[in-house]
C-alpha cells in the first residue's frame, strides 16, 4: 500500500509537469513502466486509490447522465462586437463603481484582466477533503449534467489537490487542433472541429470514447470556496496555480478600458499561432469586492465582459471541386463554395486533402459544409452541416490527369500523375518550391518566372536553372538587363545552400522546414541521408514509419537520384553549417516571437538550431531566453510573468556574434 501510494503521488506529479507545464521529469517509458507497476499492484490488492492516474483510461459505459446541482452559479458573459462597445460598458461600470462608493463601500480604481475566451465546454469541478468528487457541464447555469468519469480522462486535470475544504472551480474543456488532426487521421468518420470533438466526448456515456479524443482544460475562476477569499483576480489565479490547476496561458492586468483593449488586439494577433481554438477575449475587472458591488443581471455579471472576434469556422454551400497535381504529381481536389465573408476576406475556394477525404467525410455537391479559416491560407473543409439532401451529387474521382491527360496512379488515398518531365503544374511547384525562401532562397523566381522558363526555355528540373544566362531571359516578356542579371546572381548564389535548406528544396513528401533542419542536424550530408535506412531513419527526432518510408523512396526513385547527380555536375555543394560554427546556444532553449527587422522567423529559428539551441514555440520555466520583435504578444507577457530574459533582435545577433542574416532561411 505504501508503494501504490508512492506510485500514485509519482505519477500524478510528473503528469503534471508533463501536460500542465510542459517540462517533463521523466521519459515516457520511465512513466508508462511505474504505470504498469501501479496496475500490478492495484490488480493484486484489489484497492485503487481515489486520485490514482489508472482511473484516467475510462471507465465502463454510464446508463445515462445524473443531474448535479452546483454549489455557486455559473453566469454567462455579456457579448460585445466592437470596441465601442466595450468602451460603453466599462463607462457603466465606473459609474456603479461610483454608486457603490456614494453607498459607503470602499472600493479601488478599477483594473482590468485580460483573458483568451476559449471556444469548448465549459466545465465545473467540484472537490472535497484534497479530492476530485464531482464534474459537471454548465447546464443551466444551476444544474448540469455530472460527467466526473469523462472528467477523469482529462490528464490536466488534477484528481487531487493540497487545498483540503470543500471548493468547485469553472473552467474550459478543449480539443487541441493537433490532438483533432490526429483523431481524424486514424478514424474513418471524422470530427467536424475541436469544439464539437470536446463537446462531444464529454457528453460521451462511454468515457473510453473521451479519453480517446485526448480533451485537454483550463481554469479561469474558482466559482465557491470554503473558509477562505480572494481580494482580486490575480491572487485567486495563483490558488488555482498552486493547486495544480492549468489556467490561461495569457493572462495581463491593465489599468485603463483602452489599455484593455490593446490586449485584445494582441490575443486576436495571436489566435493563428494558437494549438487551441478561441472565439474572442474576456475583459473582467480584478477587484473581487468590486465584482460583489457591482453584481449580476438574471444572466451575467456586470463586471465582465466578452469581446467576440470574426468567426474563423463558417458553413456554405459546396459548388464544385477540381483537381490540380502539384511538385510530386499527387492531384489535390480544390473546393469552389458559395462565397462567405470570414475572418476578414471573401472565401470562395477551400481545401479537400484528396479522394479519400471527400469520401470519410461525406461531401457532395450542393451540400452545406464547415470551412475553417487560418494562418491567412486558402479555408479547410472540415465536414458536412447534416445528413444527405436532395439534389446532392457525388464527387467523381478522376481516371485521368486534368492537367496532361496522363492516366493516374492512386496509392493509397492519393491519387498521381506520373508524367513528372510533362505534366506543366508539376514542373512549375517544383521549381518554385526549389527556389522558395524557405529552401534555396532564389530571389526574383515567382511562380510566373518559372512558368515562362518552363514554356520558353524549357526548364523543367531545378538543375536546368544553373545553365540559364542572361542573354536567354532577356527574351523572357518583362526581363530587363537589370532584372535578368539579379536572376542569374541568384541561382548563382544558391550553389552552396546550407545542408537543411537544400533538403527542404528536394520537395522530399512529408518534409518541412523543421524536419529538414533535423535531418541535416543527425547525418550533416546528403550522401550520408540518401544512404540511411528506414529503420536508421526512424530513430531520429520526429521522424516515424511513414515519413521515414517517404524518404526512402523518395531517393530510390531513379527520377530523383537523376536530379541529384545533375544538380551535383552544376556545382551544387550543400554545406553543414554546424561543422563552422560554434554552438554557442548549446542546451539553450530559446522562443522568438513578434516581427523582426533583419530576419525572418524561419532565418532566426534556423541560426538557434546552427549554435546548437533549441528553438520553441511556446514559453516555459525551461525557456532560457526569448528574442522579442515588434508586436510580440502572449509569449512575451509571458516570459516577464516568469522572470525570463527578453532579448531585442539587436540583442540576440550582439549574443550570438551574428550581425548579417544566415545564409538561406
Amino acid at each position: 500500500m505504501d508503494r501504490m501510494r508512492q506510485l500514485v503521488d509519482l505519477l500524478n506529479d510528473t503528469a503534471y509537469h508533463y501536460y500542465t507545464l510542459s517540462e517533463p521529469l521523466i521519459s515516457d517509458a520511465e512513466w508508462d513502466a511505474l504505470f504498469e507497476e501501479l496496475k500490478g499492484l492495484e490488480a493484486e490488492s484489489g484497492t485503487v486509490f481515489p486520485d490514482s492516474p489508472t482511473q484516467r483510461v475510462g471507465a465502463e459505459p454510464l446508463p445515462g447522465f445524473t443531474p448535479h446541482t452546483h454549489l455557486a452559479r455559473l453566469w454567462s458573459l455579456d457579448k460585445a462586437q466592437s470596441e465601442q462597445a466595450v468602451l460603453d460598458w466599462a463607462v457603466r461600470a465606473e459609474k456603479r463603481r461610483a454608486q457603490a462608493i456614494a453607498d459607503g463601500a470602499l472600493l479601488p480604481p478599477i483594473t482590468f484582466a485580460v483573458e483568451q475566451k476559449f471556444d469548448g465546454l465549459t466545465i465545473n469541478l467540484s472537490y472535497f477533503e484534497g479530492l476530485l468528487i464531482q464534474a459537471a457541464t454548465r447546464g443551466n447555469g444551476e444544474t448540469g449534467e455530472g460527467i466526473l468519469p469523462q472528467a477523469r480522462t482529462i490528464r490536466s486535470i488534477p484528481l487531487s489537490i493540497p487545498f483540503k475544504g470543500r471548493m468547485e472551480v469553472n473552467g474550459e474543456a478543449i480539443m487541441r487542433l493537433s490532438d483533432l488532426d490526429a483523431y481524424n487521421k486514424t478514424h474513418e468518420i471524422p470530427l467536424k472541429n475541436a469544439r464539437n470533438g470536446a463537446a462531444g466526448a464529454l457528453r460521451a456515456l462511454d468515457p473510453a470514447i473521451t479519453a480517446e479524443r485526448n480533451l485537454s482544460a483550463f481554469f479561469y475562476n474558482v466559482g465557491y470556496i470554503e473558509g477562505m477569499s480572494f481580494s482580486d483576480h490575480g491572487e485567486m489565479l495563483d490558488f488555482l496555480r498552486e493547486n495544480r490547476f492549468p489556467v490561461p496561458e495569457y493572462e495581463a492586468e491593465s489599468f485603463t478600458i483602452e489599455e484593455a483593449l490593446e490586449k485584445v488586439k494582441e490575443i486576436d494577433g495571436t489566435r493563428d499561432e494558437l494549438d487551441y481554438l478561441i472565439d474572442g477575449a474576456v475583459i473582467k475587472i480584478c477587484d473581487m469586492a468590486t465584482r460583489q458591488a457591482m453584481g449580476y443581471t438574471d444572466r451575467f455579471p456586470h463586471w465582465a465582459i466578452a469581446y467576440k472576434f470574426e468567426a474563423r469556422e463558417l458553413t456554405t454551400k459546396l459548388l464544385a471541386v477540381t483537381w490540380t497535381p502539384g511538385r510530386s504529381g499527387k492531384l489535390t481536389p480544390r473546393a469552389e463554395v458559395e462565397p462567405v465573408e470570414l475572418a476578414g476576406a471573401t472565401v470562395r475556394f477551400a481545401t479537400l486533402n484528396n479522394y479519400g477525404d471527400i469520401l470519410r467525410k461525406r461531401v457532395r455537391l450542393g451540400c452545406r459544409v464547415w470551412i475553417r479559416r487560418s494562418n491567412e491560407v486558402i479555408p479547410e473543409i472540415l465536414g458536412r452541416t447534416e445528413e444527405i439532401q436532395p439534389g446532392e451529387v457525388d464527387i467523381e474521382k478522376p481516371v485521368t490527369c486534368p492537367s496532361c491527360g496522363s492516366d493516374l496512379e492512386e496509392r493509397g488515398a492519393h491519387l498521381f500523375c506520373p508524367n513528372r518531365d510533362g505534366c506543366e503544374p508539376q514542373i512549375v511547384a517544383r521549381i518554385t518550391h526549389y527556389a522558395g525562401r524557405e529552401a534555396m532562397d532564389i530571389e526574383n523566381l515567382s511562380e510566373k518566372t518559372a512558368l515562362q522558363l518552363y514554356r520558353a526555355l524549357g526548364v523543367c528540373e531545378p538543375s536546368h536553372l544553373y545553365g540559364l544566362t542572361a542573354g536567354q531571359l532577356l527574351s523572357l516578356e518583362g526581363f530587363q538587363k537589370k532584372k535578368a542579371e539579379n536572376l542569374i546572381k541568384g541561382i548563382d548564389a544558391s550553389r552552396t545552400p546550407r545542408l537543411d535548406a537544400f533538403i527542404h528544396a528536394l520537395g522530399i513528401p512529408g518534409i518541412g522546414r523543421k524536419s529538414a533542419r533535423t535531418l541535416a542536424q543527425t547525418f550533416q550530408s546528403v550522401d550520408r541521408l540518401r544512404e540511411a535506412s528506414a529503420e536508421k531513419l526512424q530513430q531520429v527526432e520526429d521522424i516515424g514509419e511513414i515519413l521515414a518510408t517517404s524518404i526512402s523512396e523518395f531517393f530510390a526513385d531513379p527520377g530523383n537520384a537523376s536530379q541529384l547527380e545533375e544538380l551535383a555536375k552544376a556545382g551544387v555543394k550543400p554545406r553543414w553549417i554546424g561543422d563552422q560554427t560554434e554552438e554557442t546556444l548549446t542546451g539553450k532553449t530559446v522562443v522568438v516571437t513578434g516581427t523582426l527587422r533583419t530576419l525572418s522567423r524561419a532565418q532566426a529559428e534556423s541560426l538557434i538550431a546552427d549554435l546548437g539551441g533549441k528553438a520553441a514555440g511556446s514559453v516555459s520555466k525551461k525557456t532560457d531566453f526569448v528574442v522579442a520583435g515588434e508586436k510580440a504578444g502572449s509569449k512575451l507577457d509571458k516570459a516577464r510573468s516568469l522572470g525570463i530574459p527578453v532579448l531585442s533582435e539587436e540583442e540576440f545577433l550582439k549574443t550570438v556574434n551574428a550581425k548579417e542574416p544566415t545564409e538561406g532561411p
